[in-house]
């Protein structure tokens, strides 16, 4: 590979990475949307979010294991807890690392 592809391939990657984030913000950011789309588009990111965590909980090895061996099912209980008290992201996620560091020393 000559050094020239290399480049042209470092700025192709780059643009293949930049461009789905910069053009909706481009072309979107002068647009109002109506209350009712702005409402539902607000619910995007913590469904995602929520999707994500489910799968890292209940399959963390690529298959479903609702087991009681399943250390990150645990570890979760007392991290939900402590989000919904506190409401703290700080606290919630010291608590998490904490049962994570506990699960796996004592597991």
């Amino acid at each position: 590979m000559t050094e020239t592809s290399i480049f042209i391939m470092i700025f192709g990657v780059s643009l293949a990475s930049l461009l789905p984030r910069i053009l909706p913000i481009a072309l979107l950011s002068r647009v109002t949307f109506p209350p009712l789309l702005t409402r539902w588009l607000s619910y995007i990111a913590p469904a995602v979010l929520g999707a994500l965590t489910a799968v890292s909980i209940l399959a963390p090895e690529g298959a479903l294991n609702i087991s009681i061996d399943n250390i990150f099912i645990w570890a979760f209980i007392p991290t939900l807890y402590s989000a919904v008290k506190t409401r703290s992201l700080f606290i919630t996620l010291i608590v998490g690392i904490i049962c994570m560091a506990l699960l796996y020393n004592l597991m």
